[in-house]
């Protein structure tokens, strides 16, 4: 997660291991609906 988050979001993984729970679970939620996303439009 950190790793997608740094190329995609920009976020340092220091920084995104530093973020609040909450922010951590919202953006761990955020890249597996991504994730998804480019699953189903590189099956099409």
């Amino acid at each position: 997660m950190a790793h997608y988050a740094l190329h995609r979001f920009h976020i340092l993984p220091r920084q995104f291991l530093e973020l609040p729970r909450e922010e951590r679970a919202f953006l761990y939620a955020s890249i597996e609906l991504r994730v998804e996303e480019e699953k189903a439009t590189a099956n099409k």
